[in-house]
């Protein structure tokens, strides 16, 4: 049986974990964040008169001149800054979104163009809600780990939607990341292994005709995200043979900040571990970049031999989980693009007026 950073998996879940044939890992990422911010105190000024506070301290909203193709192009851009790679070198590029800005037409597409890695090219848009983005990753590493290309690009963006005076108004922000997969050999930290957890259960949906996404309130938590959540990550550290302890960082998906911290108390993990990551109450839930982002933010002070767990999750509804091991080749890297850090710094806090116009909500 093989080995895995000396350990060995458990045999009776050891066929469930997906290992490509030659190890694999990120080359290069970058994140994108846009500047304008609306405090959740806004949200609740408009909408509740103050009344029963804010899950968040304030969320990210994307400018007038900014979508999930623009931000993607900019979060690419950084990664390949990182990689210091030619992007005609990518095999593939995917984006993971639920708030592509076409129906019918890639955003892929446009990313590859933009970044001049087109035409000899895969290039295709995933969806899964929030976990789009890891979706992505997998193929990425199955493309890169079974030898069919080199190189492949990975995003997770949204500029995410929310009814106007949701709960999910407070949270639903802009943002996200991009991974270049490559050789481990070449990676600043490598794949050890992934697994997925995935269940039909309705929390949160959207038909085609209609503008905002619908959820199930508390039916969201419990049977939703941290079923999945739990199950995911347990299952992966069943069968790397880890414990929480063995992990320097973990990231969650966010869709607040209470979900992950008490997902991470559940399986073990101290505050310590997921405070670098979670990036929630400063710029909201980035749906299908939030864990991905918040690896971003790991990855920028991580040294090499620290051990990182990522968890993802997607309503509908499924959960994602990544063991990444960092090697000796971060060491300069994350200083050759703008920090995640240096984009949440970079704020214009705006008011309810100026969101509502950002983001469409005037209508005829």
């Amino acid at each position: 049986m093989s080995q895995l950073n000396g350990r060995t998996p458990q045999p009776k879940t050891a066929s469930l974990l997906m290992r490509p044939d030659r190890q694999v890992g990120i080359v290069g990422y970058g994140a994108y964040v846009p500047r304008y911010r609306l405090p959740g105190a806004e949200v609740a000024r408009v909408w509740t008169n103050n009344l029963g506070g804010s899950p968040v301290t304030e969320k990210a909203v994307a400018g007038l001149d900014e979508d999930v193709c623009t931000m993607s192009i900019e979060a690419a851009r950084n990664a390949l800054s990182r990689a210091r790679i030619d992007p005609t070198a990518l095999r593939a590029i995917w984006v993971g979104s639920e708030s592509h800005p076409y129906a019918v037409k890639p955003t892929s597409t446009i990313v590859a163009e933009s970044i001049g890695a087109s035409p000899n090219i895969q290039a295709a848009d995933w969806e899964f809600a929030c976990k789009a983005g890891t979706e992505a990753v997998q193929a990425s590493i199955g493309i890169v780990g079974s030898g069919m290309g080199t190189y492949t690009m990975s995003i997770g963006m949204d500029t995410a939607q929310s009814r106007p005076g949701d709960a999910l108004e407070y949270t639903a922000a802009s943002g996200g990341a991009a991974f270049i997969i490559g050789p481990a050999e070449e990676s600043v930290a490598i794949y050890q292994g992934s697994y997925s957890f995935v269940t039909d259960t309705p929390d949160f949906w959207r038909r085609a005709d209609e503008t905002y996404p619908s959820h199930g309130e508390r039916f969201t938590g419990e049977p939703a995200y941290f079923h999945h959540v739990q199950s995911s990550a347990a299952m992966l550290m069943e069968m790397m043979g880890t414990k929480a302890e063995d992990y320097a960082y973990a990231v969650f998906h966010q869709p607040n900040v209470k979900f992950p911290e008490r997902a991470a108390k559940m399986l073990g993990f101290k505050d310590e571990q997921i405070k670098t990551g979670l990036l929630a109450g400063e710029i909201g839930n980035v749906y299908s970049g939030s864990c991905m982002i918040g690896l971003t933010a790991i990855l920028d002070i991580a040294k090499p031999g620290d051990r990182i767990l990522m968890v993802s999750y997607g309503s509908g509804a499924g959960s994602d989980t990544f063991d990444l091991l960092v090697t000796e080749r971060i060491e300069g890297v994350p200083g050759r693009a703008p920090k995640t850090r240096d984009y949440i710094a970079r704020r214009t806090v705006i008011d309810y007026a100026t969101y509502a116009r950002f983001r469409g909500l005037l209508r005829d």
